[in-house]
Formats: structure tokens, C-alpha cells, sequence
């Protein structure tokens, strides 16, 4: 079918093409999606469509900051090498004039992809919030005539036009549904769910789960499944308090929270709440069933704590974190870098050694690699922390030090080059499993993902240090016994 294409997206598109010829391969990550040109946030639309995945993000294509909102769109044949697509929306309509902000996205019965999305219009002052439909064949899409399809007066009495947003589509025993972020005058944060035959006429439902002001003063970006027999409600606060668990800190976070769900009265009856993430740069995960069925997630690999203030060194801004597999052990949401990233693996170094003291590892060294290391506990017992130390030369390294007598891992980047007074160290649980601590590191640049106990618990972070910073070395206070086994990344 033919599609409209307004003249703003006309522009946009004809924009990011141009510019993007300006940006060298060797100035991205190789694995980490950027956006094509200009400034990116939140993931949208994380689908398989065609036998290919689709990742959309907001998109500001015409500056390195948060601009009215578009959305960006690229695609992947293994979730981590993507190919660049045109601007899929721009901010074109009476429905979302003021911004396209977040979605998602489903194949309909006839196979064309639909996209579900907040559509921001009203005055700076008063804006007004609500999900807007594009329908298309995976490049381009028409916006419905009828947007909104689900304006922000379809949520109960007490909830506020301003905050209605983010909307998360799936289908079920022939119906769809879609959980949406909105605030409460009362309860703040809330997760409401709403239900629909054809996808585009929404009934609310109920409210799933709420703040009460203990986990934020609004919640963003909500994706509901089932993995591996519990219910999971993942949300995005801002303004988080103090807080009962000592891992949540205060600003944004992105949480899990676990439990068990009754779909016959659609009741979310939450057991857990974690954090997904205990590193700087990490907000807004979408979800994805791959063909083989795995829960792939994604998030924006930055934080609105820092971003405004974080240095603009190329065309472009924000990335987004590796697709990770999800999967419930121990009452824990576990994470783990998606299995293809294996056909990247290229040259391997082993090392089994008795490390005490200074232990320089040159066979070790670079900045795209995918890296384990595994202490032995038991056989270690005088060893009262192992540091390991990569991205060094000279007068730069970021140190992840693991004590034993806390039973703590150290995340610390404050000296990887940064000249920014921001979160620069983390602390965080890491007891051994077995009597043994894993730490997987992956290395893409200047991105960083520590994935703690097979992905227990998991560091994202930047680190601006020079290319030819790449060593790697290990300090051990008192004998430890270490393997290590590196793989480069094509």
C-alpha cells in the first residue's frame, strides 16, 4: 500500500542519511547500537518481524540532546550487528505534534506490524498523554485517522492526563493487551492494563501495581510476562526515596518486580522487588520473545541523572546495552549476553594460576573481548581481595575489586578519564555459588557489562578512557586461585 510521508518525516529522513556519512565505523561501538545520527533514548517497538528483529528507539536525529521526539529504527539478523533503517515517525500530527514518545510494536493476523505509541500533544504547560496506532510493512507506517486510540480519559477518576505513557502491547488467547505507565493522585505510580479485540479500541482493566510513593514518584517504560513459572512487572521509577533494600539508591532505577499473576481476575500479587541493574548508565528495558522462545531484554545504556551533562564527543548520543537473556533461578531475575554473541568470539587465552600480589596479564589485553574469570574460594581462604583491572595503561583503569570479609564487589571507574563529578563507584553483594565468584566482563569500547554469579547481578557502565589504554592485570592480597579464559570480538 502506498504510505503518507509528511514533510517533517520527509525531512528527517533525508537529514539522518546525509549526516550519518560524516560518522566513521571506527567511531561507534561494534556492538552496541547507537543511534544513526544525533540524540537516543528509550528502546521502542523490540520485536521479531520477518525473520529479522527490530529495535526502534526516540530519536532526535538533528542534535546531540533530548529534543521533540521521533522514532529511530534499525534492524538484526543476531541482535548485535544492526543495519540502519529510515526514521520510522516524526512528530507529525494533531495527536503527537509535542513528540512520539515510547512504545511497542506486534504483527497483526494480516502480517503488517503494528505500532502502539505515546502521542504527546496540549501546551508545555499542560500536556496531554495518550497511545496513538501506526500501522506499516516494517519501513514505513500510516498513523490512524482516529488518533488516539486510547486517550488519557479512559484511565479511571484520579489519574493524570500529564503521565499516561509507554504502552506495552501483546496478545493473548486472542486478545490484546497492553500495560501503560500512568500517576495516580494517591498510589503515584501506577501500572494500569487495559484490553482490546482489534488492537486499536481499549477497555481499562484494572491497576496492576502501584508505588505509594515507596518506589518512586512515577513509573515509565512497563513490560508484564511470564518466565520460567513467576510473573514479572518490569518498571522504570524516577525520584526514588529511601528505600528498605539498600541496593535501590535514589534517583532512577529500572526494577523487577516478581510474583505470581491470576488471569481470569488479572491480578498481580508482587512477592520481590530487585534491581535490574546496579550501574550507572541503565534505564528503560524493553522485552522480546525470540523465535526460539528465549526473553531477550534491552535498555538505554545512559541515565537522565548524567546525560545532561556528559560529553558530547561525536555526532551521536546515547547507545543501548546488549540484548540479554532473562531467566528466573532462585527467586531472582537472572541476565545473561545473548548466546550469539559467540559467533563473535575469534582468539582465545586461558590462564589457571595461583595469583599473589601483582599479576600483569598481556596476553589479555584489549578493548573488545569477552572475559571470565572464575576464584576459587575454597581453595583461597588467605586471600582478602582479588582486584582485576582493565582498560589501563598509563595513568587510567577501572578496577572491579571483590573483599572477601565484606563479601562485596567494588565497580570502580573513577579512574577511567572522566573529568565529570559523577557516580563513579559501586558496591554491591557478591557471595561465592559453590565456592566459587564469577565475573564475565564485556568489553566493546568504551561500554562495559559485568554480569556477576551467571548474571545474577549486573554493573552497566561508560568509561571515557583512551583506545590505547587496553591492558589488562590482576592484584591479588594474599593467594588466590584464578581461571581466566578471554575471547576477542570480531
Amino acid at each position: 500500500m502506498p504510505y503518507n510521508r509528511s514533510e517533517k518525516l520527509e525531512q528527517a529522513r533525508a537529514y539522518e542519511a546525509r549526516e550519518e556519512k560524516a560518522i566513521a565505523a571506527a567511531d561507534r561501538p561494534r556492538i552496541h547500537l547507537t543511534p544513526r545520527v544525533g540524540w537516543m533514548n528509550d528502546p521502542n517497538g523490540f520485536c521479531c518481524y520477518r525473520d529479522a528483529y527490530h529495535l526502534f528507539y526516540q530519536y532526535y536525529p538533528y542534535e546531540t540532546k533530548w529534543g521533540p521526539m521521533h522514532w529511530g529504527h534499525a534492524v538484526s539478523r543476531d541482535l548485535l550487528h544492526w543495519e540502519y533503517l529510515p526514521c520510522a515517525m516524526a512528530p507529525d500530527t494533531p495527536a503527537d505534534g509535542k513528540g512520539c514518545f515510547s512504545g511497542s510494536a506486534i504483527e497483526l493476523p494480516d502480517g503488517r506490524l503494528e505500532l502502539l505509541y505515546t502521542g504527546v500533544s496540549g501546551t508545555d504547560k499542560e500536556p496531554v498523554q495518550a497511545q496513538c496506532v501506526a500501522i506499516g510493512d516494517g519501513t514505513d507506517f500510516e498513523k490512524l485517522a482516529e488518533n488516539p486510540v486510547l486517550p488519557p480519559d479512559r484511565q479511571p477518576e484520579g489519574f493524570c492526563a500529564a503521565d499516561f505513557r509507554d504502552p506495552k502491547i501483546w496478545r493473548e488467547n486472542g486478545r490484546y493487551y497492553c500495560v501503560a505507565a500512568g500517576r495516580h493522585k494517591d498510589n503515584g505510580g501506577s501500572i494500569e492494563l487495559f484490553e482490546s479485540e482489534d488492537a486499536r479500541h481499549w477497555t481499562f482493566v484494572t491497576v496492576l501495581d502501584a508505588s505509594r510513593d515507596k518506589y518512586g514518584l512515577i513509573w515509565e517504560c512497563p513490560d508484564f510476562f511470564s518466565l520460567d513459572g513467576k510473573q514479572v512487572l518490569l518498571v522504570s521509577p524516577q525520584s526514588i526515596g529511601p528505600a528498605d533494600d539498600p541496593e535501590i539508591r535514589p534517583g532512577y532505577a529500572a526494577l523487577a518486580l516478581m510474583g505470581s499473576y491470576d488471569p481470569q481476575n488479572h491480578r498481580f500479587t508482587r512477592e520481590s522487588v530487585r534491581l535490574l541493574d546496579a550501574g550507572m548508565e541503565f534505564y528503560a528495558p524493553q522485552t522480546t520473545l525470540t523465535p526460539d522462545g528465549r526473553r531477550v531484554m534491552v535498555a538505554w545504556m545512559q541515565s537522565w541523572e548524567t546525560c545532561n551533562d556528559a560529553l558530547r564527543n561525536h555526532r551521536w548520543f546515547g547507545r543501548m546495552t546488549l540484548p540479554r537473556e532473562l531467566s528466573v533461578k532462585n527467586g531472582r531475575l537472572y541476565q545473561q549476553p545473548v548466546r550469539e554473541i559467540e559467533g563473535l568470539w575469534r582468539e582465545e587465552s586461558r590462564l589457571t594460576q595461583t595469583a599473589d600480589g601483582d599479576l600483569p596479564l598481556p596476553a589479555f589485553h584489549g578493548r573488545y573481548q569477552d572475559l571470565t574469570l572464575v576464584l576459587d574460594t575454597e581453595r583461597s581462604p588467605d586471600c582478602k581481595s582479588l582486584t582485576l583491572s582493565f582498560a589501563q595503561g598509563g595513568k587510567y583503569a577501572t578496577r572491579v575489586r571483590w573483599e572477601a570479609d565484606r563479601r562485596e564487589l567494588v565497580f570502580d571507574r573513577s579512574r577511567c578519564g572522566t573529568r565529570r563529578d559523577i557516580p563513579h563507584i559501586r558496591r554491591i553483594p557478591a557471595e561465592p555459588v559453590d565456592g566459587r565468584l564469577t565475573l564475565r566482563l564485556i568489553l566493546d569500547g568504551d561500554c562495559t557489562e559485568l554480569f556477576v554469579n551467571g548474571g545474577e547481578r549486573v554493573i552497566s557502565a561508560l568509561i571515557d578512557t583512551p583506545a590505547e589504554a587496553d591492558g589488562v592485570s590482576l592484584h591479588s592480597d594474599g593467594p588466590a586461585c584464578v581461571e581466566l579464559v578471554r575471547h576477542t570480538l570480531a
